[in-house]
Formats: structure tokens, C-alpha cells, sequence
């Protein structure tokens, strides 16, 4: 094997870049020759634009690795970012032809896309990561309608490069099933990696829980937290109604920690419609490694996905942190295999319905956990299950595979 160029369509500051790639990429790194050089590529977005000395500091700590970045400027849909793709696929086919690239491995159908067009000009062999329908879910959230272009054009991509890949990484083991139905292609080979968590890496207790609380003015109520943006795949006025159910059960000793980009004014404005109290919600947006000490003083999490079809085919990055610190979980109905898991181990709640009868039926089943569990066993508990189903061992086992030999 010569050197390997990894695709991605996220900015590099982005969470999927830091916790859904950069970890595995690390791995693959392992797998291979220790000549061999990984390129990776990512789509910049302007609001998460890195500073001259950020972009040289990532670039130094990533090539003493045997990492080399390679970004491009980001343009949502359309006439310009058409003309910029084709200006990148140029660019790239120079990385393929100069690197000496002998494989392609791309995250995700969108970057697929890209991979598969260098492919097939290239004759490089393409290998799909977490392989999940992405032109469908973009009609199903709204973002995109079935007849527009971009809905045409990255279903036709999706069906091309499913033909195409020499191996599949999918995040649920439906996605077979899908890649049968929508694409008439039976993938051989063919993997299951869900979003896995490096847990002797990340998420280690050094921070003082009782200082933060304090910050927070947290004394003893009931503490939510989420982590995530509001829209796109996301509810939106649908968690601030839930969150209003909840502070009313709990006769207002409640408390949200919302750790988000979204601009503060959109949640404020979202809290004023659903007639929620301002002075319950924390919000801030941190870096990733900063998340996992405001989970840790929470006594449960919301995983807020949309319930659209195709997310029972895609896999929740959030589930596999929430479960790490422990916490039980309020989820929305068939997201990946995880609202399965959590109605069946009773750890948390799965929503029977999005209004304020579901959302107080999911509330009592949280709150009955809470009151009639021993908190350390329920803990261990569900740290066992995301020991089970989020180990980082799965992704090191068909990186092994895959790029061992």
C-alpha cells in the first residue's frame, strides 16, 4: 500500500471531524505501513473558520503523525458550489496523481460522491465509511424536496458509488437492507461500526462536579442536558414543550444545560413560545473536550433526532457519550438500533408521541429511575451497554481487517 486520501465533507473544528473521524483515522494510521501517509480533506465552513496559527498548530501535531490536512472553502448547493466541486475533484485527481494514492476512503454518501467520481477516474479502489442514506433523510428533514436537483443528483451519486466501493462501513446492520431496496445492490463486504467511544481516552473524571454545579447555581433539582444543535435533523419547538412538561412536573425544580451552536437569541425566542422559564436553561456552546464534565452533573439526556424514516438507519453520535457518563436517555422512536436498546434495558425513555401527553409519559418514566434506582448501579449499568455496543474495540477490529494486511 502507497498513501491513502480520506474524504470528508465537515470542517475540520467541526465535532464530526473530532470525534467521528480524527479517532478512527488515528486507527487506520495503525493499520497500515508506517510509510504509508493519510491525506485528509475538509470542506471548511466561514463560521467554523480556524486562525492562521490554529490551522498550522492542527497541521504540525497531525503530520508528526503521518496526517496531512488538505482543506477546501464550503458553499451550500448550488450553481457556485457545482463549479467549486468540479475545481476540487481537479485538485484532488493532482493529490491522487503526486501522493501516489492507492485507496479512498470516504465518510459518509456526500463525500462518497466525490470519492466515487476520483474512483472511477483514477481506477482507485473506494472504501464507504459510515455508509447511511443522506439524500433521503435531507428530503425527510425538509431541507431538500424529492424532485429538486440535489435530491436527484445525490441519490443517482449514492446508487453509483454503492456499485462502486470495494467495502461498506455502516453504522446499523439495516443499512444492507436499504442499499438492496433503494440501490439494487447487495454490498459484500460489508461491516457494522455504530459511533464508537474511546472511553479510557475521553472521558476521564478530573473535574470538580461540585464546582461547576455551583456555576451552574444547580442545587438539587432535576438536571437535563443536551448536546446538540437545534433543526436540520433536530426537533425544534419540540424539545422546548418537553423541557416545559418536565419543569411543571418537577414544579420548576429543573434545570436544562444545552450545550449548542445555535445562537442564544434562537433559544430564547424558542423558550418564550413554549412558555419556558429563561433562568432554567444554561446554554454555551464548548469544545468537545470540554463536554463531558457539564454531562457528568447531569441526572439524564435528550436525544432529540427527528423520527424520520431513514434515521433507523443511521447512527447517533450523542447516544454513545450520554451512555458513557452514565446517563439514561429520552430518544425519539426507531433512531438506529439505540431506541431499541434503551426500551429494552430500561434506560430511559422511549417518546411515545411528540405532544404533552408523550412528552409526560416519557418524564414519569424518567423520574421513576431516578427515584427507584440506585444511581452508581444504574450508572454502571448503562456504562456497561455502551461498553457493549460503542467500544472503540468494534472500529479496531474492521479497520483491522479492512487496511491490516
Amino acid at each position: 500500500m502507497k498513501n491513502m486520501l480520506v474524504l470528508t465533507y465537515w470542517s475540520y473544528k467541526d465535532a464530526l471531524i473530532q470525534t467521528y473521524t480524527l479517532p478512527y483515522v488515528r486507527i487506520i494510521r495503525k493499520n497500515i505501513p508506517k510509510s504509508s501517509k493519510i491525506f485528509l480533506f475538509t470542506f471548511e465552513q466561514s463560521h467554523l473558520k480556524m486562525t492562521s496559527n490554529e490551522w498550522k498548530e492542527e497541521k504540525e501535531m497531525l503530520s508528526s503523525e503521518g496526517i496531512y490536512l488538505l482543506r477546501f472553502s464550503y458553499s451550500h448547493f448550488g450553481l457556485i458550489a457545482i463549479i467549486k466541486i468540479i475545481l476540487l475533484i481537479f485538485r484532488l485527481l493532482g493529490v491522487c496523481i503526486f501522493k501516489n494514492i492507492s485507496k479512498i476512503h470516504a465518510w459518509c454518501t456526500p463525500a462518497g460522491a466525490i470519492g466515487y467520481l476520483l474512483s472511477i477516474i483514477t481506477g482507485k479502489p473506494l472504501i464507504i465509511d459510515s455508509y447511511e442514506p443522506h439524500a433521503e433523510s435531507m428530503v425527510e428533514n425538509g431541507n431538500w424536496r424529492r424532485k429538486s436537483f440535489a435530491f436527484k443528483l445525490l441519490f443517482y451519486l449514492e446508487k453509483k458509488q454503492t456499485k462502486r466501493a470495494k467495502a461498506f462501513i455502516a453504522t446499523t446492520h439495516g443499512m444492507k437492507h436499504y442499499a438492496q431496496l433503494k440501490y439494487n445492490v447487495n454490498p459484500n463486504v460489508f461491516f457494522v461500526k455504530p459511533a464508537c467511544i474511546n472511553f479510557h481516552n475521553l472521558y476521564k473524571n478530573d473535574y470538580d462536579d461540585e464546582t461547576l454545579k455551583k456555576q451552574l447555581k444547580i442545587k438539587d433539582e432535576i438536571v437535563c442536558v443536551y448536546a446538540g444543535k437545534i433543526g436540520g435533523i433536530y426537533l425544534e419547538k419540540e424539545i422546548f414543550d418537553f423541557f416545559k412538561v418536565a419543569n411543571e412536573y418537577w414544579n420548576g425544580n429543573f434545570k436544562i444545560i444545552m450545550l449548542t451552536s445555535t445562537i442564544p437569541e434562537i433559544i430564547h425566542q424558542f423558550c418564550k413560545e413554549s412558555d419556558l422559564q429563561e433562568n432554567n436553561v444554561f446554554i454555551k456552546f464548548v469544545s468537545q473536550n470540554e463536554v463531558f464534565k457539564y454531562m457528568a452533573i447531569a441526572d439524564f439526556a435528550i436525544n432529540p433526532v427527528k423520527p424520520v424514516p431513514t434515521k433507523r438507519f443511521c447512527t447517533s453520535i450523542k447516544d454513545g457519550e450520554y451512555w458513557a457518563m452514565g446517563l439514561p436517555i429520552v430518544i425519539t422512536p426507531d433512531i438506529s438500533d439505540d431506541s431499541e436498546i434503551i426500551a429494552n434495558n430500561n434506560i430511559g425513555s422511549v417518546l411515545k408521541s411528540l405532544n404533552n401527553e408523550g412528552y409526560l409519559t416519557a418524564i414519569k418514566e424518567i423520574d421513576d429511575l431516578l427515584k427507584n434506582t440506585n444511581k452508581t448501579l444504574m450508572k454502571n449499568k448503562i456504562k456497561k451497554i455502551a461498553e457493549q455496543f460503542r467500544s472503540i474495540q468494534i472500529a479496531e477490529e474492521i479497520y483491522g481487517k479492512i487496511y491490516a494486511t
